[in-house]
């Protein structure tokens, strides 16, 4: 779908179905935020490691190490997300993704010398404004998989066995976390190291997932337990 269908027909379609012929109004002040996005996206589109077509960029975004991201058709990353490329496998975003405000993806510390394993979101994934993706033990996000506000992902842990030593002297233990297509993960989850949520599962608001997700379920808690299947009555 081209940038002028979505500033033009879809407000027209939308405005007209909540009754109101005012979509000129908000197509030009759609098309006000959207032209500056389009200018920070043709700047930075040539240092991306590849880009489909023409990233929407946000004021205040910064893109560390850019030639390590690579990215689909129509991407968004709304105001000041940061996404931090330096990874094993680098940052890769599939078709119409969207990055909300604030976001942050960083698969590597900056001021450790490991590098992690980085991010993978299919097409048609969102990162809903406020997220912490920590991907240094890599983070797979499948098609149409919503990830709320707030939601925090960390595929990596602190190691803490010796109790004669200090926590932060005994690094980090890595797992990947894999979330499958079509899920919704609500508001202000936490996902913790190498939990794997299956397709078209559901997890409830403030949840703390801890073990695998079944495909189809309904989650929610401290810690994430099974509520009921998506298709219970």
């Amino acid at each position: 779908m081209g940038l002028r269908s979505r500033l033009i027909d879809d407000q027209r379609d939308r405005l007209a179905a909540a009754g109101s012929d005012r979509w000129r109004i908000v197509s030009a002040q759609l098309a006000a935020k959207v032209g500056p996005m389009a200018v920070r996206g043709a700047l930075l589109r040539p240092r991306l490691g590849s880009s489909a077509g023409l990233p929407l960029i946000g004021r205040g975004v910064r893109v560390r190490n850019p030639h390590l991201v690579h990215v689909g058709r129509d991407l968004v990353v709304e105001d000041y997300a940061e996404i931090q490329g330096l990874s094993r496998d680098g940052i890769r975003l599939g078709d119409r993704v969207s990055i909300g405000s604030g976001t942050l993806i960083r698969p590597s510390g900056y001021y450790s010398r490991a590098v992690g394993v980085g991010l993978v979101m299919g097409d048609d994934s969102s990162l809903s404004p406020g997220c912490y993706i920590g991907c240094s033990g890599g983070i797979s996000i499948g098609r149409e998989t919503m990830v709320g506000p707030g939601t925090r992902l960390f595929a990596e842990d602190h190691v803490h066995d010796a109790a004669d030593a200090s926590i932060r002297s005994q690094g980090v233990a890595w797992g990947p976390i894999v979330i499958g297509d079509g899920c919704w993960l609500a508001s202000g989850v936490t996902v913790t190291a190498g939990v794997t949520i299956g397709d078209g599962a559901v997890v409830a608001a403030g949840a703390v997932v801890t073990r695998d997700v079944p495909a189809g379920a309904v989650w929610g808690g401290i810690p994430a337990r099974p509520l009921r299947p998506r298709d219970a009555p």
